[in-house]
């Protein structure tokens, strides 16, 4: 039994039709059809019914298509594999993460380098903030992860997204009803924010752009991370500041709403340190490139 007869056999059994998996494979009819016959020597069973007007399967033929195409699945891994580790696509990258913009799209990012590089070990480490991802990659103990700009010098960056400020409230607060916000009408409110002391970008964001609409705001509560502050404002806590992808954490009680006005936007950016020089890291960071593209604004 070869590869490409199970190859030509399972094509086979999902066009039902000769000409149709002839084409798919890309060679003529009367060598697909000898290929069936060699598999069906080898097997010693008939594989499928033919007829002048249909193809179908024997129940051999359907007992060997689920292995059939994991035999197949598996000798593409191996490949993929090889190709890999010739490449020097081997070893073990690791990378960052916190807060709501890198859960947008670090799923996109594991993906891409799952499929693309079976011969490297991704290995996710969530931060208590978004700040230590950072003074991490500096110290050598991350490889990669996502931060907000700008960054220490030594380490190397490219924007993979642009996050626009919002508000979330309480659903019961009387501003909830709007569907936009104006930043002047949230004077006097009360907020819960992220901690200054661990170099909050959304908290510096927020309040630079309350002092430039002359607002002084209240923070009367802080809460380490994007979770626990938005459990805070579902509690009527106060109302907090947040990026647009924290949209993607649901609660009910959490009501969020577009901020009108001189708005930041801050650009989130992957980082890694310029020195490093593994071959690992260099081939993720080509998937990342097609996997998370830099916004036409940054690039």
């Amino acid at each position: 039994m070869e590869l490409r007869h199970l190859t030509a056999f399972v094509a086979v059994a999902e066009e039902l039709h000769f000409g149709r998996a002839a084409a798919r494979l890309h060679m003529a009819q009367p060598p697909l059809s000898q290929q069936i016959r060699l598999l069906e020597r080898d097997l010693g069973a008939s594989l499928f019914e033919r007829s002048t007007r249909s193809v179908r399967l024997t129940a051999a033929g359907e007992a060997l298509l689920a292995p059939a195409r994991r035999v197949l699945a598996e000798a593409s891994a191996a490949q993929r594999a090889v190709r890999a580790a010739s490449a020097g696509e081997v070893g073990r990258v690791s990378i960052g993460f916190a807060g709501a913009s890198s859960y947008a799209v670090l799923p996109r990012l594991t993906r891409a380098v799952t499929s693309e590089l079976p011969g490297i070990e991704f290995v996710l480490r969530g931060q208590t903030f978004a700040g230590e991802a950072e003074a991490r990659i500096a110290d050598g103990s991350l490889d990669l992860g996502f931060v907000a700009l700008p960054v220490a010098p030594g380490l190397s960056t490219r924007v993979v997204r642009a996050e626009r400020l919002v508000a979330a409230l309480p659903d019961t607060h009387p501003l909830a009803e709007r569907a936009e916000i104006g930043v002047a009408e949230l004077a006097g409110e009360r907020f819960v924010s992220f901690p200054p002391q661990r170099g909050s970008a959304v908290r510096d964001a927020s309040v630079q752009m309350f002092l430039n609409a002359g607002i002084r705001p209240t923070v009367i509560q802080e809460a380490p991370d994007a979770y626990n502050l938005l459990t805070l404002v579902g509690a009527g806590v106060g109302i907090a500041i947040v990026v647009d992808s924290a949209r993607t954490i649901r609660m009910e009680q959490v009501a969020y709403r577009a901020l009108r006005g001189d708005v930041p936007v801050l650009p989130i950016a992957l980082a890694w340190r310029s020195d490093n020089s593994s071959a690992a890291l260099r081939a993720v960071l080509r998937v990342a490139e097609k996997a998370l593209p830099t916004p036409a604004d940054y690039e």
